[in-house]
This record gives structure tokens, sequence and C-alpha cells, in this order.
């Protein structure tokens, strides 16, 4: 599978809700998030891979395994607005995606969101997820509702980042000028 990369129109449509988990789908998403290095993606949403479909995987850090979210619903979101600061550095933590590549932007959302969804196996959950994990499900909430996080960074009135790297291979981020 291949990670779509904005502009692309399925990326601005609303995903349309599961009706028979596809295996293979599943399959194809958790190799193709396992594939995006540098960045490493933490997840993946089936409209970044041309599948309009309410189904979106995670995988926060590089020991966890994967989580599949299928037809979630966001029930209850609460708590103060994550600015999204590391606990070892007061520096902002700059969100990015897969789709936009190299382009970077602080996105304030909710620190505890309580979603609603099937697993693979069918299997229906509901469960309160806070900080990180929060953050990176609301992520992929908006792509199943066709947002893009550089929309949240806009309607917040916040700055986007161009990143490359330097000549020593280190990340440098330069504003865009919007």
């Amino acid at each position: 599978m291949k990670i779509i990369i904005a502009p692309n129109s399925i990326l601005s449509q609303k995903a349309k809700p599961v009706k028979k988990t596809d295996k293979k789908l599943l399959e194809g998403m958790k190799k193709t998030l396992l594939s995006a290095k540098d960045p490493e993606g933490v997840g993946l949403a089936a409209p970044q891979v041309e599948i309009p479909q309410s189904i979106f995987i995670i995988k926060p850090a590089p020991k966890s395994s994967i989580r599949v979210f299928i037809n979630p619903q966001i029930s209850d979101e609460g708590g103060e607005v994550s600015k999204m600061e590391t606990r070892k550095s007061p520096r902002k933590r700059l969100e990015g995606c897969l789709s936009l590549p190299n382009i970077w932007g602080e996105v304030k959302r909710k620190n505890f969101i309580t979603l609603s969804f099937s697993d693979e196996k069918g299997k229906l959950h509901t469960k309160e997820f806070k900080g990180f994990l929060a953050t990176i499900i609301q992520h992929e909430m908006d792509h199943l509702n066709g947002i893009l996080f550089t929309e949240r960074v806009l309607e917040q009135n916040g700055i986007l980042y161009k990143s490359h790297k330097d000549k020593k291979g280190e990340a440098v981020f330069e504003e865009l000028e919007i």
C-alpha cells in the first residue's frame, strides 16, 4: 500500500462506516505503518491509503504493538487542552502527518477522550485514552472526518513549519509563510 500525499480529495472526505472487516486491508495498513521511516509514523487512517473507510491503526512507540480501531466514535473528551509538551523538555512537540511530509505544527487537543470502537475481531470496546495516545487518536479521527492537522493549526492561529536536514543530518524547522 502507498500513503497518499496531500492534496488528494480523499483526504478531505468523511470515511464510511465499515460493514465487514477486511483482514487484507488491515495487514496492508500494518505493513505500511511499520515501513514508514524518517519520520516513523505513530498512526495511519484508511483514507491515507485511499480507502475511505472508518478504520485507523496506531503504534505509539517503537516497542508497542499495533492497535486497530474500527468505526471509532469519541463519546467524551475533556481535560486541559494538551500543549504536547514533553516531560523532559518544555519545548513544544510538533504534530506531523505521513500524508504531509516535512510539514509540522502545534495542535491544541484535548488531554483525554473516551472512545467507542470495534477491534479487528469485531469486539466492541469503550476506553479512555490520555495524553499522547489521546492526541494520536484525535489526529486519526480527524482523518476519518476529512480534516488534516494543518487545518487545526490554522483554525487555532498556530504556526506551520517545514523541516529539512542540515549538513549534519539534524532536523531544521523553518516557519512557513501563509
